[in-house]
């Protein structure tokens, strides 16, 4: 079982959430659909930006909270490492 650690915006350079979990496209799908964190529900965010898998809750969790902590533009150093367009992931994890 792989876990993850995201980041969702909702759009390029837009409002940012981080968060961790065991099921990337169930918990990707209740931001989508509203039932994500508060925070994410406020400001619309619903495209998955980046993530990472990891082999232990507790290391995906770890990384949650070191992104969290970070500046802003460290974290969109981060995402544009890998999704220099911001495209939303979500369609590449149901293909």
């Amino acid at each position: 079982m792989a876990f993850y650690a995201y980041i969702m915006a909702n759009r390029k350079n837009g409002a940012l959430y981080a968060g961790h979990t065991d099921n990337i496209a169930a918990r990707v799908l209740a931001h989508r659909e509203g039932r994500g964190a508060a925070h994410t529900s406020k400001y619309n965010i619903k495209r998955l930006v980046w993530m990472e898998a990891h082999d232990t809750r507790e290391a995906a969790k770890t990384r949650e909270y070191q992104i969290k902590k970070w500046k802003r533009d460290w974290k969109i150093r981060l995402i544009e490492e890998t999704n220099p367009d911001w495209k939303d992931l979500w369609f590449s994890l149901n293909q």
